[in-house]
């Protein structure tokens, strides 16, 4: 693996967050499933890519429904689009896309081996952090993405994915670490790229939350 590719010789130290708490909470009741006719991931993007159910929807640029393998094993789930993004129609192209190429690659994966999408399918203004409001009209969207690729392990990037799938106020830091259970699936969270490239002392961390992906994986194809 690319471990001295991506984070080097050092070894940096986790340090404790003071990290902000979302708006989520057991009051969210969010669907099991979105009644939709599609029965694959490019006829449920063309079913939903005109949507304008919240006020997004008329700010953005493309929408951006995600990308990927529609059968992966692994799905990796952000929170939302940023300005690259917005512009080019597909998540994660930025640099903090170009961060987590490097990332899938340390981990012996592709690209195109895996899916990428967000929480969100439009992003939001100055890239602010998404509002419940909108996070509650945009997951049904992902649910039935998740219902259409079924994938073996959810690895949510960054805190407000995390909380949000799990719902809960948990820190990032409580949650990272382990394997929590979504439906059935195994799902981890661990640090955005986009915070690794703010935070490089963080990269260690994240290094560690992929190493005990990939050995789950491992195991998991081993077992297959």
């Amino acid at each position: 693996m690319q471990q001295q590719d991506l984070f080097g010789n050092t070894i940096y130290h986790e340090e404790e967050q003071n990290l902000k708490k979302s708006a989520v909470g057991e009051k969210i009741k969010l669907p099991e499933e979105l009644l939709v006719s599609s029965k694959s991931l490019s006829d449920f993007n063309k079913e939903i890519n005109t949507c304008l159910k919240c006020p997004l929807g008329h700010t953005r640029t493309n929408f951006v429904f995600g990308i990927g393998n529609p059968a992966a094993d692994v799905m990796f789930i952000g929170e939302a689009p940023g300005a690259d993004e917005d512009a080019q129609g597909e998540p994660f192209v930025g640099r903090a896309g170009q961060l987590l190429n490097k990332i899938l690659s340390a981990v012996e994966l592709k690209r195109e081996e895996v899916y990428i999408c967000n929480i969100l399918k439009c992003r939001p203004p100055n890239n602010r952090d998404p509002e419940s409001t909108e996070m509650e009209t945009c997951t049904p969207y992902l649910y039935r993405q998740i219902e259409l690729i079924k994938p073996k392990f959810i690895i949510c990037l960054g805190r407000i994915a995390g909380q949000w799938l799990m719902q809960t106020n948990n820190t990032l830091t409580s949650l990272r670490g382990k394997f929590h259970d979504f439906r059935g699936t195994k799902l981890m969270v661990t640090y955005h790229p986009a915070a690794l490239l703010r935070n490089p002392n963080w990269k260690y961390p994240a290094w560690e939350d992929m190493k005990m992906f990939r050995k789950a994986y491992d195991e998991m194809k081993a077992g297959e």
